[in-house]
């Protein structure tokens, strides 16, 4: 799977960054070209304005874990991912998550 750079003006063609080339190539130049998909692009990051993210047992050992949002990655079809860091720096999307809490509110009401 490879991002579209571009489209042909002429062609319609889809165009693709070809590593080998350095250039752009229609997809269609592919023999295992099969389809494309519409993807969602990030096209915005706000802050995670006190937000929080709940888990019930993705904690050490099992239990409750609640980390703060650092950010909502906002996609162009509209939806809002909200991404974490945990005490190790690592950041990962909380698309898992058990709750997502406001600003101010406790993890265990």
């Amino acid at each position: 799977m490879v991002r579209v750079e571009r489209w042909d003006q002429g062609t319609g063609a889809a165009l693709v960054v070809d590593p080998k080339r350095g250039a752009l190539r229609p997809v269609t130049d592919y023999e295992d070209f099969s389809h494309l998909e519409r993807a969602e692009q990030v096209i915005a990051a706000v802050p995670g304005g006190g937000w929080q993210v709940h888990w019930k047992d993705e904690g050490p050992g099992g239990t409750p874990l609640t980390e703060e949002v650092l950010a909502w990655l906002i996609t162009s079809q509209g939806r809002a991912t909200a991404i974490t860091v945990d005490a190790q720096g690592h950041v990962e999307d909380a698309d898992g998550a058990d709750a997502f809490l406001p600003p101010g509110e406790n993890p265990a009401s």
